[in-house]
């Protein structure tokens, strides 16, 4: 998996919320689940308004998409949707990094040794 387009449509949010994995914490909630055949990984962001004003929604999805961005290689090819929480907002980028990689150990996401390769 060299990149992750974005995931925009309802029905794909609806099922990866339906036959995914998911994990939370006190920052997000990942789903995961595996791709549409004959697609590649992508990745879905959720931040509601109830979380953060419009300039707070977009950082804290800046945030997200550089942190995948970053661990692409370690992360396996599969669908993905972060969904916000309010405490969320103002975090750093080490925090938010923190948050999503403990998710993706604790829902078990990562690539196996030679997966990517």
């Amino acid at each position: 998996m060299d990149n992750l387009t974005t995931l925009k449509k309802t029905d794909d949010f609806e099922r990866i919320y339906r036959e995914g994995r998911s994990g939370g914490n006190r920052l997000f909630v990942l789903y995961a689940a595996e791709p549409a055949p004959g697609r590649e990984g992508r990745l879905g962001i959720s931040v509601s308004r109830k979380v953060a004003g419009s300039v707070g929604r977009h950082r804290i999805r800046r945030l997200i998409k550089e942190c995948f961005r970053l661990h692409i290689s370690e992360w396996a090819d599969r669908d993905y949707i972060v969904v916000a929480r309010k405490e969320a907002v103002g975090k750093s980028f080490g925090e938010t990094e923190a948050a999503l990689l403990h998710l993706g150990k604790k829902i078990s996401v990562y690539a196996q040794q030679g997966e990517n390769e």
